[in-house]
């Protein structure tokens, strides 16, 4: 690694120490960090002449509503109009993402928002340098923020999807330095070719020292892919140039690097891929790991044992819950503003008066311009560091996310019924998401009542599902097996099977669109199984 690399990581540790620091020194005092933040925030917002004499948060609960996406839709289609917008702050893109019962939203990312997550992601990157030192030694690679393929021309705009914007100035432009993989990967025409383009940039970096995506599927693949990819890699770093998958690939600069070509043609000359041979300076490997990711997630660590490993907080489009902070998962407190529903009792409370064991869904206020805006996560407080709350994510509360793909009940239900249409007799049952554990591909499987003969075509509920910018994405990036369809006699019946099998009483089972099911609970129902 060059000398003006390793220079870039100290002086990336050195921006990130005064965020860190702040974060460190005001752990004991959450109350008094929190009701200032709600303040700064609502100063910048465009709210009511009613609104804007609220002075203190108890105010503030008793006058605004809880929302979600559907509460700030036709205000954000104005926006994008040339209406007026939800902040004071200067807008600085929309992000494209998917969730609740919209297919494709987009959240306004104003430039207080940015110093928001800016406020999280340095105590993240502080405490990521403290715990493995080596990271200062090698390039890291992020993932970046991926678009399905059909959403591709949302890319001719410049104001989206740019992860370096996530950081201040004097942060991006170090971590420019730092970076194995170009951002410009981005804007292959295929997400086939973005991730082989990934993988070159990767493999001709003899210093990769992180690993950080969020699916550990999308790592999975990443390294599944080398065998079939591995000669044209070889091929690419050689020559420099991407050959066939050059008009696609348009965009982005091919790496060259002969000395790396050979060290791969070696490695994949032997029976098993030998990952340490390849990246011998990777330290950290981060994703999620908990939920419906824990089973993927150790699959990864098994095949890249030599690292580190560190789980992700728990960061979604529209803001930051927690980080990774010296072996624990604080809130973030210092992003933006926290409540929580409590899952058992339904009250509203703020994040200071939490209490160990409790199970909540966060509800964000932020300098994006949504307020009060509900999560949906199931969440339990684990444990406190300082008078922080920590937190484990158990899932998503009313959806099913396998490995991002983030489906609702309104989603599966619609596709249900779409597809029904199709044929005669035919009657939706659910869509049942296929939890395989790390054994194969995950999957989706729709139920229907009738004859056999009568069974819709699967290609249309997988192409219905791909209306939802999350699933599309998991399906282009290999991360997802196609849906699949399963007709039967008495579809009530089979869906009680099912989730017996699952551990469900019989008494307790209801009818759901949508339900994750485990593998060994199929296969003992006896539904056809993955392709």
């Amino acid at each position: 690694m060059n000398l003006f690399a390793q220079v870039s990581h100290q002086a990336l540790a050195l921006v990130c120490r005064k965020a860190d620091q702040r974060f460190k020194n005001q752990r004991k005092r959450l109350e008094q960090v929190q009701r200032k933040k709600l303040g700064k925030i609502l100063k910048q917002l465009h709210l009511t002449k009613t609104q804007q004499r609220i002075k203190n948060y108890e105010s503030f609960a008793a006058q605004l509503p809880l929302t979600r996406y559907s509460d700030w839709k036709t205000r954000i289609e104005q926006m994008r109009q040339g209406n007026q917008g939800l902040s004071r702050s200067k807008l600085v893109r929309y992000q494209p993402t998917s969730g609740s019962s919209e297919s494709i939203k987009f959240i306004p990312y104003y430039q207080d928002f940015l110093n928001e997550l800016d406020a999280a992601i340095g105590p993240w990157l502080s405490s990521m340098y403290r715990l493995h030192p080596k990271l200062k030694q090698g390039s890291h690679y992020w993932s970046i923020s991926w678009l399905p393929e059909s959403q591709r021309h949302l890319l001719t705009d410049a104001n989206l999807n740019d992860d370096s914007v996530l950081l201040d100035w004097g942060k991006r432009i170090l971590s420019q330095y730092t970076q194995a993989v170009p951002s410009d990967v981005a804007f292959a025409d295929s997400a086939d070719d973005a991730l082989f383009a990934t993988l070159c940039y990767l493999v001709a970096d003899a210093h990769l020292s992180m690993l950080s995506v969020w699916s550990p599927t999308f790592a999975l693949q990443l390294l599944d892919n080398m065998p079939m990819w591995g000669s044209d890699i070889v091929q690419v770093l050689t020559t420099g140039s991407w050959g066939k998958r050059q008009h696609s690939l348009a965009e982005v600069k091919a790496p060259k690097a002969r000395s790396r070509a050979r060290v791969l043609e070696r490695l994949l000359a032997k029976p098993l891929m030998d990952w340490q041979a390849l990246w011998p300076d990777l330290c950290l490997v981060s994703c999620w790991d908990t939920a419906g990711a824990k089973a993927w997630a150790q699959q990864l660590q098994t095949r890249l044992p030599f690292a580190g490993f560190e789980g992700k907080g728990l960061w979604a489009t529209e803001g930051v819950v927690t980080i990774p902070y010296d072996g624990h998962y604080p809130l973030a407190y210092q992003s933006h503003f926290y409540e929580f529903e409590n899952l058992t009792t339904g009250k509203i409370v703020p994040s200071w008066e939490l209490q160990l064991g409790d199970e909540v869904s966060p509800i964000l206020t932020t300098g994006s311009g949504l307020v009060r805006y509900c999560m949906d996560d199931h969440l339990v407080v684990s444990e406190f560091y300082g008078s922080l709350p920590c937190f484990t994510f158990k899932g998503r509360r009313f959806g099913v996310d396998l490995v991002g793909e983030k489906l609702d009940p309104s989603s599966a239900l619609s596709t249900l019924h779409s597809v029904a249409q199709t044929v005669q007799h035919c009657k939706p049952v659910s869509l049942l998401a296929i939890d395989t554990e790390g054994q194969a591909k995950p999957y989706y499987l729709a139920v229907f009542e009738g004859a056999m003969q009568n069974q819709p075509c699967a290609t249309l509920i997988d192409n219905h599902l791909k209306q939802n910018f999350h699933y599309e994405l998991a399906r282009n990036l290999g991360q997802l097996a196609p849906a699949q369809v399963v007709c039967v006699d008495d579809g009530w019946q089979y869906y009680k099977q099912l989730a017996m099998h699952s551990g469900m009483i019989e008494g307790n089972i209801k009818p759901e669109p949508l339900k994750k099911i485990h593998m060994n609970a199929l296969n003992s129902a006896q539904v056809p199984a993955a392709l």
